[in-house]
């Protein structure tokens, strides 16, 4: 509320205007005046008094209408409104007071009165601009909240749900913007898949695929890997970005024993429906290029490089129950990994034999 507070008096008699202004001006307030209704109505959303004093007999409109107008005018501020009448009946202060008036005073004005009225009303005009200030704020921290929510969610289709947050606590999704880092790329796939999706009915292999991502999901999440794309019963998974890890290999190597076991412990129950299935991992490490791709109602963050390649083509050629890494990648983990020299390769998509090492298993 405004200091000094500003008081609206609308009556269609100049000398009660007069003593108003001279008595409310007296204790500091700015008085203003309206000579009827009509002028009233169209003062008050330009002024925006704190509180109008409104005399009940006028011509045109009297002041009941007055008040049921302002007080059904939604885009008005809490404006308390002082009614005064020259007739003291029970019958015309019930009737104000039903058509929106928040108090009242009878004629002649018993200078007190009028007072300790005026200072009710601007004390409950003041604790309702606080209240309103404070709504207003909790509406911006709800807003920013809803935001924030909403960009989690965003980032969360492609992060780890603590790396959203962290992006999103820091204020760096800039961070998805393309860029060139060195990662670690693991691909899986089912084994079998083609053959079986190929005579399955399509709610078995629904079904299937739902145990195998929700085996696997949490897994990825666990280790805090990027989670590319999903291709049907394949998918793509990369460590050191969008943030940073120094044990990116370490990291991936866990993941693919756990994503092993993990499905290992379906294969017993897919049989039992008589679904030969199984799972191979092909996992490299190199450079890609990475960032966000698509259009303004739907990104996806992926990797793009020979790096995905060559996990891809790795995971191609593994066998039900194989981990394929290249050489490169192997050489990282080989202090945790018992690891089986594979020779090298040829392979698909790539210009010169690539070392192949078999990831058996991690040390204890």
């Amino acid at each position: 509320m405004r200091t000094p507070a500003r008081i609206l008096v609308v009556d269609d008699v100049a000398d009660n205007v007069e003593i108003m202004r001279m008595r409310l001006g007296a204790l500091g307030y700015d008085v203003v005046a309206a000579r009827d209704g009509e002028e009233a109505l169209a003062c008050v959303p330009e002024l925006l008094p704190d509180l109008i004093l409104l005399d009940i007999m006028m011509p045109k409109v009297d002041g009941l209408e007055v008040v049921r107008r302002l007080k059904a005018n939604g885009a008005l501020p809490f404006i308390p409104v002082i009614l005064v009448t020259a007739r003291a009946g029970q019958a015309d202060v019930v009737a104000g007071l039903d058509a929106g008036g928040d108090d009242y005073l009878t004629k002649p004005i018993d200078h007190g009165a009028l007072v300790a009225r005026v200072r009710a009303m601007l004390r409950i005009k003041a604790l309702h601009d606080e209240v309103q200030a404070l709504n207003r704020g909790l509406e911006d921290k709800v807003k920013a909240q809803v935001e924030e929510i909403e960009r989690v969610g965003r980032l969360r289709r492609f992060l780890a749900p603590q790396l959203a947050q962290a992006i999103v606590s820091g204020g760096e999704e800039k961070v998805l913007e393309n860029h060139r880092r060195e990662i670690v790329a693991l691909f899986c796939d089912l084994r079998g898949f083609t053959a079986f999706s190929e005579t399955a009915e399509p709610e078995d292999i629904m079904a299937v695929l739902a145990e195998y991502h929700g085996a696997v999901g949490p897994l990825i999440r666990k280790h805090e890997g990027t989670l590319d794309r999903f291709t049907g019963d394949g998918m793509l998974v990369f460590f050191n970005d969008p943030l940073p890890c120094f044990d990116a290999p370490q990291r991936a190597a866990h993941l693919a024993i756990a994503m092993r076991e993990a499905v290992s412990a379906l294969v017993p129950t897919w049989k039992r429906r008589g679904h030969e299935l199984g799972i191979g991992l092909g996992m490299a490490q190199g450079y890609a290029t990475l960032g966000r791709i698509g259009f303004e109602d739907r990104f996806d963050y992926t990797a793009i490089g020979a790096v995905i390649n060559l996990a891809a083509r790795l995971c191609a050629d593994a066998a039900n129950g194989q981990i394929l890494l290249s050489g490169r990648l192997a050489a990282a983990v080989e202090d945790i990994a018992d690891i089986e020299d594979m020779g090298e390769r040829a392979i698909r998509g790539m210009s010169r034999p690539v070392s192949v090492v078999n990831l058996r298993a991690l040390r204890p």
